[in-house]
């Protein structure tokens, strides 16, 4: 994953883990407060958002730890390599489309980010500008060719990047 993608999964999970289960956790103990806990919807409610939020946290931290960050930045991109955007030609139909290749947490093919384990990105990477490649999908076979290999900062190409608004629970 990118250094931003990195850095996106520890802010999420530091807030999760100092902010926003602290905060439920005291909503928890408040509602526990107000009585008997079998009718108390508040104190069930608490309870199912830390259990989330555990979840949450535990999902993140295995991604961090299985982690392996790069900086597309360092390279040179006259290879298609992790963080390169390519632009191919479809062979039969002549169109261009651009594809830039990013970790699985980063990807958005409707932004044209795809995973490093799609079947086309793995097709892509060690090509370079001309380079023909095939690609078998279900009902066919696609060929394409490589017309340009360019870097762009994969987090500029984002439009669904999550915030502090998208961590909560609440």
């Amino acid at each position: 994953m990118s250094i931003e993608g990195y850095d996106t999964l520890i802010e999420e999970f530091k807030f999760l883990l100092e902010k926003e289960k602290p905060k439920v956790a005291q909503e928890k103990l408040v509602a526990a407060s107000h009585g008997d806990r079998s009718e108390n919807a508040e104190y069930h409610a608490a309870k199912e958002k830390l259990r989330f939020i555990d979840k949450r946290l535990f999902y993140l931290n295995k991604m961090i730890e299985k982690s392996q960050i790069i900086d597309p930045s360092l390279h040179n991109h006259v290879r298609v390599s992790f963080g390169s955007s390519v632009v191919v030609c479809d062979l039969d139909t002549d169109e261009e489309q651009t594809f830039t290749l990013c970790g699985v947490l980063e990807s958005e093919i409707e932004n044209g980010l795809i995973s490093i384990h799609s079947p086309l990105a793995k097709a892509l990477i060690g090509k370079e500008i001309g380079d023909e490649f095939k690609i078998k999908l279900p009902t066919s076979t696609k060929e394409y060719e490589v017309l340009d290999i360019f870097y762009k900062n994969i987090f500029s190409l984002k439009k669904n990047i999550r915030t502090k608004e998208n961590f909560s629970f609440s």
